[in-house]
């Protein structure tokens, strides 16, 4: 028995044996097959030795590799279609909530609200021009934790320090300016580096004595040179803060327009003032959701191709060769404000900006005396000034500028010496210095505008303008002379298509649409900031919105191709067993490389986007030329049949049913006697 005992047990260990070695093959084999289908080592380890992509990879794949890529049972036209429509991004973000304390159940509900408002199709979309979607999706996947009480309490410590030292106040707003790199040296030591998200602090710490806004300027407010206080910051890493109880701040139109940023309690960056904890998730799902679209996954201005070298022509029209005109326009700031960027991660690899500096003079170009005398346009407005007074002034229109600008390309290039043979996309920027007592803008509001091919920007009249804008009860001014920050703002908006801090777009509203909240702080659009530094908002944009136009520009030719191939009957009926082979494994390598461009971008990876994005472009050409020549191949046949044969039969049939119905009728009572009618 002992034995027989100890033999069943060896079985049934044996046994089990052999099934844990057959769960461990087959996951072995699982592992391999999706390895090999996709596969990713391979893949991965082209980028250091062909980091520029020129080479075709799927020429080097093992033949066994390829085998497993062409399986029938895995492709169907209408189901790759359908993967290719639903590539989507993620953009993970850190909420860190600072001075909320109610046991976290905060946190729990501000990520319920922020669910209900993300939408189910949320495309990035290109508002400038024609607004369209793009093909790809961009889904914001948001975790809220809880910060420690003692980041609390050193941000509040902090501030009533700075308030105790500091005597300064602006007299319209009574508000108590305090230095932003006081919070956000605090802010960086309690982040966690390298960020694998972006981080969002929502500072509502206990309020102070006196009201407080944070000063983004070197400078103090005066009424020759105007500030504007704020109660956020964007840092050049990707984290952002917004301190809910500073303030209150407004800043918006002077007069009339839209996107006003309020004192009312209906404003999410007001609500620390009159709302108590437990009803703030709401509107703080309101103030991320904001930001979600407006900084971090901000929509494109234009859509702009990658372009390995880029060049910007400076074209510097003065009215005389006086040597302080050309000290006033600081172009070594300019030059800096991008190449120090770019040595920082700013660009991409594989890419180089390149200024060049030109001058001329209106005495020795006649087209642009003839070109700003065509543009130059008047317009009316009255100001109060002990009563209301009525001012005639001048304006450039862009537009017919911008026409006669490009007309005279060519001249203005051989006038200033440019050399134009340079084998590279080149962006000519036209700063017009103009001998004019009285401001000079353009579009009555810009001292730059940007377009497609050109940047054109104007100076004239006095150091100081009056705009239609006000911040805390303060008018704003434009200081008409320093023109490095629009000329840095509009090349942002020409070489990479990067949107203004203060505009998205409105799906409600089919439209786009303006609003201030962001427009403070480190960003060098709109009239409420100073600074000319970029943050983390436009140096991802820079390099997201070039990956993300050639990616949907693929996406549209995939799904073009794929289309007619459907449309003409289908794979193996228009190409063959041979190359409809080749076209699954290329369909499948295609759509492996995009996968990994959409997961390079989650992953802030720019650069592993934009080489497996160069890499797709080898198989997308090869899925082009097959469906191409496989439909150009195909042939109408036509297919002649003679006439068919007279149907005797039918009409010889019908005579004689009708003759036996007829016969019927008339026989009727012969045939259906009956007796009873006897009686």
């Amino acid at each position: 028995m002992a034995s027989l005992s100890s033999l069943r047990t060896g079985r049934l260990a044996g046994l089990v044996a052999a099934v844990l070695l057959l769960i461990l093959w087959c996951c072995l084999v699982g592992e391999a097959q999706a390895d090999g289908f996709y596969g990713l080592e391979f893949a991965l380890s082209q980028a250091h030795l062909d980091p520029s992509a020129q080479n075709d990879s799927f020429l080097s794949l093992p033949a066994s590799l390829k085998r497993s890529l062409a399986q029938e049972g895995n492709f169907d036209i209408q189901a790759k279609i359908r993967s290719l429509l639903s590539l989507q991004i993620t953009v993970p973000v850190t909420v860190k909530l600072v001075g909320f304390f109610n046991d976290g159940a905060i946190a729990s509900l501000l990520s319920d609200y922020i669910n209900a408002l993300t939408g189910d199709d949320d495309r990035i979309k290109v508002i400038g021009g024609e607004a369209h979607n793009l093909a790809i999706k961009a889904k914001t996947s948001v975790e809220v934790t809880m910060a420690s009480k003692q980041l609390a309490d050193r941000i509040h410590r902090a501030i009533e320090l700075e308030l105790r030292k500091s005597s300064s106040q602006d007299g319209f707003s009574n508000l108590q300016p305090v230095s932003y790199t006081l919070i956000d040296e605090i802010i960086q030591e309690d982040l966690q580096k390298p960020l694998s998200s972006y981080a969002i602090y929502l500072l509502n710490v206990k309020s102070q004595a006196r009201p407080y806004a944070y000063n983004y300027s070197r400078t103090e407010a005066s009424f020759g040179a105007s500030t504007c206080l704020g109660s956020i910051w964007t840092s050049t890493d990707r984290y952002l803060w917004i301190d809910l109880t500073a303030g209150p701040i407004s800043y918006g139109p002077y007069v009339s327009g839209e996107g006003f940023m309020p004192r009312s309690e209906l404003h999410p960056l007001a609500i620390g003032h009159s709302v108590k904890q437990d009803q703030l998730a709401a509107e703080l799902a309101s103030l991320i959701w904001s930001a979600s679209r407006m900084l971090l996954v901000p929509a494109l201005r234009i859509p702009r191709y990658f372009q390995s070298k880029l060049q910007v022509n400076f074209v510097h029209i003065q009215a005389s060769d006086d040597e302080p005109s050309m000290k006033r326009l600081d172009f070594d700031a300019i030059e800096k404000a991008f190449l120090v960027e770019s040595n920082n991660g700013f660009l991409l690899k594989r890419q180089q900006l390149i200024f060049k500096w030109h001058s001329l003079n209106f005495s020795t170009c006649d087209v642009c005396v003839a070109a700003v005398s065509h543009s130059l346009r008047s317009f009316t407005a009255r100001f109060f000034y002990e009563n209301y007074t009525l001012f005639i002034n001048q304006y450039l229109d862009s537009q017919q500028l911008h026409f006669a600008l490009q007309n005279a390309k060519r001249d203005l290039e051989i006038k200033a010496g440019v050399d134009y043979s340079v084998k590279s996309r080149t962006v000519y920027v036209y700063i017009l210095d103009l001998d004019n007592m009285r401001p000079i803008l353009l579009d009555r509001y810009h001292q730059a505008m940007a377009f497609k091919d050109m940047v054109i920007a104007v100076r004239s009249g006095p150091a100081q303008y009056a705009l239609e804008y006000n911040c805390n009860g303060r008018r704003l001014f434009l200081q008409v002379q320093e023109l490095e920050r629009p000329i840095v703002a509009a090349l942002l908006h020409t070489l990479w298509g990067v949107t203004s801090t203060h505009l998205t777009w409105s799906r409600e509203h089919n439209s786009t649409i303006v609003d201030y909240t962001w427009a403070a702080g480190q960003t060098p659009f709109g009239p409420f900031a100073d600074m000319m530094s970029l943050s983390f908002v436009q140096r991802d944009a820079v390099s997201r919105n070039t990956i993300l136009t050639t990616l949907n520009s693929s996406i549209t030719t995939a799904t073009e191709i794929l289309r007619s191939v459907k449309t003409h009957g289908g794979g193996k009926k228009v190409m063959g067993q041979k190359r409809h082979a080749e076209f699954i494994q290329r369909c499948n390598v295609f759509i492996f490389k995009l996968e990994k461009v959409v997961s390079g971008l989650s992953h802030f990876d720019f650069n592993m986007a934009l080489y497996f994005l160069e890499s797709s472009k080898h198989d997308l050409y090869a899925l082009h030329k097959i469906a191409y020549d496989s439909i150009t191949g195909l042939q109408a046949n036509l297919v002649c049949f003679s006439d068919p044969p007279f149907p005797w039969g039918s009409v010889l049939l019908f005579p004689c049913l009708l003759s036996v119905f007829l016969y019927l009728i008339i026989r009727r009572d012969n045939l259906f006697f009956t007796k009873k009618k006897l009686f």
